[in-house]
């Protein structure tokens, strides 16, 4: 029977999401690649049990995550019937509905008949009665916002969500979204996009200024680009490796001389603030509390736990936001 750690809010920071009341960790698990029938259930359960002893009480998915689709909270299900029951009030459990999940017209996308028939399927993988968080997981450029807002909000009224976020919008999306679930009398708590040191549309497009003028929370994935900030790739493509596989999220050409050799020189940087590659990216992506967490995700207990060091040191002076600007600018 698991025990959960007692000192477990001792040394993670807690971040208001936006204008709610709700507190997320700096740092969220993301069951995105490593929940499945292809991975150790040992590993999977030692990856939650830490976490949540390391005071990461959100985990995130999403109907399509596993592989296969929907895997990752059909494992979820099962850990939280077997460990976590307990704990229950203790967790932020999000979900997403927006990929393809099941063959012909009503199977993706933004209708209310998916996005409904999603949430009720995702529960019933998850063994729960509702969600902390449900998010539309891309807009859907067919189907009026309305129609797919109107679904998060009769979510909320229906008990089976408690929040309600967008995925992939964009700035525009982003604030119409948000003015029609203001209508409806549902806010929107919580955008997610993808932001990191080598990828800064979110500022360079206007999302976080918006997100900033709405008073709406930000979860940002992919903060270590697939692992490419880790010190995996500083000496090239290791064998075993995301990159060496041809993933569809990461593949060998991305590797380039010039991207490794600007990855030594960040890493110089975060040696000098004692840290790794990674957990400096981490620390980028929340400097200054304007994001509210970062996930990650992992494929052992111990890549949590290095992850979870990030917290140490959260502050950059100038000279080191400069540093880093000029390195994956130049």
């Amino acid at each position: 029977m698991y025990t959960a750690h007692p000192d477990r809010y001792a040394d993670m920071p807690y971040r208001r999401t936006g204008r709610s009341g709700l507190k997320l960790p700096v740092l969220s698990l993301g069951l995105w690649h490593n929940f499945g029938p292809d991975r150790s259930v040992e590993t999977q359960r030692a990856i939650l049990r830490r976490a949540f002893d390391l005071g990461v009480t959100h985990f995130d998915l999403a109907n399509n995550y596993g592989p296969p689709p929907g895997a990752a909270e059909s494992a979820l299900g099962e850990f939280l019937k077997a460990d976590f029951a307990p704990y229950r009030d203790e967790l932020v459990i999000s979900t997403k509905a927006g990929y393809l999940m099941w063959p012909g017209p009503y199977g993706e996308w933004g209708s209310r008949k998916y996005v409904l028939s999603s949430l009720d399927q995702s529960l019933k993988r998850m063994g729960l009665e509702y969600v902390d968080v449900f998010y539309s997981h891309r807009p859907d450029p067919d189907t009026p916002l309305e129609e797919t807002m109107g679904a998060l909000h009769s979510a909320v009224q229906q008990g089976k969500a408690l929040y309600v976020g967008v995925s992939n919008y964009s700035a525009e999306q982003t604030r119409e979204a948000a003015r029609i679930l203001g209508e409806l009398g549902t806010p929107l708590l919580i955008h997610q996009p993808r932001y990191s040191m080598l990828d800064r549309r979110p500022e360079d497009e206007g999302l976080l200024d918006a997100l900033d003028e709405l008073q709406v929370g930000s979860i940002v994935f992919s903060p270590l680009e697939q692992g490419v900030l880790s010190a995996r790739y500083l000496d090239g493509i290791p064998e075993g490796s995301r990159a060496a596989s041809d993933s569809p999220f990461l593949n060998s050409d991305a590797l380039t001389e010039d991207l490794v050799g600007r990855l030594r020189d960040l890493n110089d940087i975060a040696k000098g603030r004692g840290q790794t590659l990674a957990q400096m990216a981490l620390a980028w992506v929340l400097r200054g509390g304007r994001v509210t967490s970062a996930l990650v995700g992992a494929s052992s207990a111990q890549q949590i736990e290095d992850s979870v060091g990030a917290i140490r040191n959260l502050d950059f002076d100038a000279d080191e936001l400069a540093r880093i600007d000029a390195i994956v600018k130049q």
